[in-house]
């Protein structure tokens, strides 16, 4: 008599979809974050010293450019983490 093996689902390949998802939002929101909090601040500055959008603008860009720094170094740090975490699989095997 043969016995019947129960197929076991593999989440694996779901599981890449899954954690790059989670990259991808977490790039997103960091951009945006710093977009909020530097038009917040150039939107107060321009209301206590009364101008007319010069520091808003100011500030965005500045939230541009800090913003795209930050997620640059994030996208440098996840190269550089995955050819560890491939190695560190395969030992642990």
């Amino acid at each position: 008599m043969q016995r019947h093996r129960k197929k076991i689902i593999s989440f694996k390949p779901a599981g890449s979809i899954y954690e790059n998802l989670t990259i991808v939002m977490q790039l997103g929101l960091t951009m945006a974050g710093c977009l909020v909090f530097c038009f917040f601040i150039g939107l107060y500055l321009d209301k206590w010293l009364k101008t007319r959008g010069i520091f808003t603008t100011i500030f965005i860009i500045l939230g541009i450019i800090g913003g795209a720094n930050t997620v640059y170094r994030q996208i440098l740090d996840i190269i550089d983490d995955k050819p560890k975490k491939k190695n560190q699989q395969e030992n642990s095997k």
